[in-house]
């Protein structure tokens, strides 16, 4: 948007390159009451609406964006930019050296992918300590970068300044850099028929900010999480429209929460619980073994630990729920063996497999990530001068990266590769967690379903190619409430899209945990916290994944 903005402005004599930056903080000015004004209204209601069609939908054209952007960086890295043209050593700018340029950069991006992408496996190493794999885990794309930055300075006397292409952006300390800071003196030198003429290109930055941001919240905030805090869309966008005239008033692009990284920060968080709580109850369950427990007295340890690491709820589930598979499962083998009250070994119950297949996915609810996060961003400022000697490859690397580590859990993606997994090994598919529809919805229905949401996806990325209109493409997302609700009901049972698109407005409100409907249909209470089913979402594993639980 900004591209078009300043194509638009630096030709026009009463506007032009000067007051450029205070024209765009006239159009941050009223991005932001449009976003008061939608935050006010309610606007926001609107995102129970958006399904998991709409929001897969966009994930995965996010996704085909990075990795568009990161395939064509690449081939740029063979030819000469406009901005090379000037300043530029002139033997770095021949072909061979081009060539040359190219083929330094695809090692480095590849090599930036590949790594990258096992160090994010590196808890299942064989080798080094725990900490250090975990270690590898969390900050491994960080230090991927540094390394394949640090392999671009082999030292070569032979190869040309320039080689390989490095980030350019003045330093905040540079000459003509304070003027971005100052924009808000300049805003009133803006001739008037600019400042009205402003809220046309703020209405598409609000609409785009209004669902990008939405919808990124949305997705960070799926029911396979499991959170337990409330979402709060129309206080999240109302901060958004403060942020936007913030970031305009100081001559700076504003941001809002993006695909993939919110959902991925919701998934590291995930992960991070799931260790904290896995440590727990392997540590209990180690004490209990050597303690010569039996079965009982180790499950009710766990227990204890289990309960310890819980955040207490008004309406809480109860932690039993938690642990009742591993108790029937274990119980069940050790009287099937005879041996109920001996102690417990590894032939029973094997901590490391049967702990870590037992918790379910829950989130590290904290705002210290995002407090950090935020630091670090406005670190980078001071931290330019370091940041200038990251190659540009290792960028188009990390693009990629960033476009195949927001796949996972991403129903869409999964039932993609569902459709070209061959009918003879689809079985394989049944035996790791998978989502329910796999099995209640028939293979037909699915291939349907899927066909029709690539070829919207693809009439949606046709769109981003058209210029100016690019940006309408959210527009065309938005459209799928109507379609989900209306058109696709016509070609698809209500049972089979309840199973691939469920939507809060089609569901009844849910029951008690202490009611239940007997066989004869009328409403009893029988049921008991600790006997009965575990609800669906309970027992998800992993993120993007409801697993159907089979008893």
């Amino acid at each position: 948007m900004y591209t078009f903005l300043y194509d638009f402005a630096k030709d026009r004599k009463d506007l032009g390159h000067k007051l450029f930056l205070p024209w765009t903080g006239w159009v941050c000015v009223w991005t932001a009451v449009l976003l008061f004004l939608l935050a006010i209204l309610g606007a926001c209601s609107i995102i129970n609406r958006f399904t998991r069609l709409a929001g897969e939908l966009f994930g995965l054209l996010i996704a085909m964006l990075f990795m568009q952007q990161a395939i064509r960086g690449l081939v740029e890295e063979f030819g000469v930019l406009q901005s090379q043209r000037e300043g530029t050593n002139q033997i770095a700018l021949q072909s061979s050296w081009l060539f040359g340029n190219g083929m330094f950069a695809l090692v480095l991006s590849f090599g930036l992918l590949f790594t990258a992408l096992r160090s994010r496996k590196a808890r299942s190493w064989r080798y080094g300590a725990g900490w250090l794999r975990g270690f590898v885990a969390d900050y491994g794309v960080p230090l991927m970068i540094l390394v394949w930055t640090a392999v671009s300075y082999i030292p070569t006397n032979k190869v040309p300044r320039g080689i390989p292409r490095r980030l350019f952006s003045p330093n905040p300390w540079s000459p003509g850099a304070y003027s971005n800071w100052t924009v808000i003196k300049e805003m009133l030198n803006v001739p008037l028929i600019y400042i009205i003429g402003a809220f046309i290109p703020a209405t598409m930055i609000a609409v785009l900010y209004y669902f990008d941001h939405s919808v990124a919240s949305q997705l960070a905030q799926q029911k396979e999480f499991n959170l337990r805090k409330p979402s709060s869309y129309h206080y999240d966008l109302l901060l958004l429209g403060f942020l936007t005239i913030l970031c305009g008033l100081i001559g700076i692009p504003p941001s809002n929460g993006v695909i993939p990284q919110s959902p991925m920060h919701t998934k590291s968080l995930a992960t991070l619980k799931h260790q904290l709580l896995r440590n727990k109850l392997v540590s209990a369950a180690r004490k209990s073994m050597q303690k010569n427990m039996n079965l009982c007295q180790l499950y009710r340890n766990m227990q204890e630990a289990y309960d310890q690491m819980q955040t207490p709820l008004a309406r809480q589930i109860p932690p039993a729920l938690g642990l009742k598979e591993l108790k029937e499962s274990t119980i069940q083998l050790a009287s099937s063996h005879g041996y109920i009250d001996s102690p417990v070994d590894e032939a029973v119950f094997d901590v490391d497999k049967d702990v870590d297949d037992l918790l379910p996915v829950e989130v590290k609810e904290q705002r210290l990530s995002n407090l950090l996060q935020a630091l670090m961003v406005a670190a980078c400022v001071a931290a330019m001068p370091l940041l200038k000697k990251i190659p540009t490859s290792v960028l188009w690397g990390y693009f990629a990266f960033m476009a195949i580590e927001s796949l996972p859990g991403n129903q869409f993606w999964e039932r993609i590769l569902y459709l070209f997994t061959a009918p003879s090994r689809r079985y394989k598919v049944m035996e790791e967690h998978h989502a329910a529809f796999i099995e209640t919805v028939p293979f037909k229905t699915v291939a349907m379903f899927t066909l029709f949401q690539t070829a919207y996806l693809l009439l949606c990325f046709g769109l981003t190619w058209i210029p100016i209109a690019g940006v309408l493409f959210p527009l065309l997302i938005m459209l799928l409430i109507p379609v989900r609700q209306y058109f696709l009901p016509k070609f698809f049972k209500g049972a089979h899209l309840q199973e691939l698109d469920a939507a809060a407005y089609e569901e009844t409100p849910a029951i008690s945990f202490n009611l239940s409907f007997d066989d004869s249909g009328s409403q009893t209470t029988t049921v008991n916290n600790n006997s009965g089913e575990i609800p669906v979402e309970i027992i998800t594993r992993s993120p993007g994944e409801i697993c159907l639980n089979k008893k």
